[in-house]
């Protein structure tokens, strides 16, 4: 652990928390609007940006050396790795060519994103900018290629913008769970609904 963290609590307030900035992936102060243009449910590009926002908010509170320092509790991760792989799998919904598929799977390993929280502010903050970008285009058929074996062995699936939105958002808020842990190692508590699943949150306040 180290000292210079030891016990560092963070004042919800400081950051807007429950004001301007609510970190629940389930919070009743999300845009009450249909995105998904045509698709059925809610805010799916809210929940997205607010998962970013979560990103966000752990990169400002730990050190250069936290951001980097290998888990005890999960081994041979990083807050800095675990972030990459979260932040990629927007990347692939955003960036890709319009008639390309989305693939989730051959992704870069190694870069800046995983050691320099400079770096990861400003994908963060592209990351956003994308997903803003995608307003209206949820019911867009798109193509995603995944990876089946070992081998490499690869399928090409049907789906929807709003539908790979969703699972990267789902994906990523298990990853944030984890950077939590990892921050917790470092002496650093966040709040309560960072890393929490919608779902969880939902039981929590009606216990069904």
């Amino acid at each position: 652990m180290h000292e210079s963290h030891s016990s560092k609590a963070i004042n919800n307030n400081d950051h807007g928390i429950g004001r301007s900035r609510s970190f629940a992936m389930g919070s009743d102060e999300l845009p009450k609007t249909d995105n998904c243009n045509g698709c059925s449910g809610g805010n799916i590009l809210g929940a997205a940006d607010t998962l970013l926002d979560q990103c966000s908010l752990i990169v400002d509170e730990v050190s250069d050396a936290d951001f980097t320092a290998p888990s005890a509790v999960l081994p041979g991760g990083t807050i800095g790795t675990h972030l990459r792989h979260t932040l990629d799998h927007f990347a692939a919904i955003t960036s890709r060519e319009t008639t390309d598929p989305i693939d989730y799977d051959h992704r870069d390993r190694g870069v800046p994103v995983e050691t320099d929280r400079a770096a990861a502010r400003e994908q963060i903050a592209r990351l956003r900018a994308g997903i803003d970008g995608l307003e209206g285009t949820g019911g867009d058929e798109v193509r995603i290629r995944i990876m089946l074996s070992a081998e490499g062995r690869e399928a090409v699936l049907r789906s929807t913008v709003a539908r790979e939105v969703a699972f990267a958002t789902h994906h990523g808020i298990h990853h944030v769970a984890m950077m939590k842990a990892i921050a917790r190692e470092m002496g650093i508590e966040l709040d309560a609904d960072i890393g929490k699943a919608p779902s969880t949150i939902n039981y929590e306040r009606t216990g069904a």
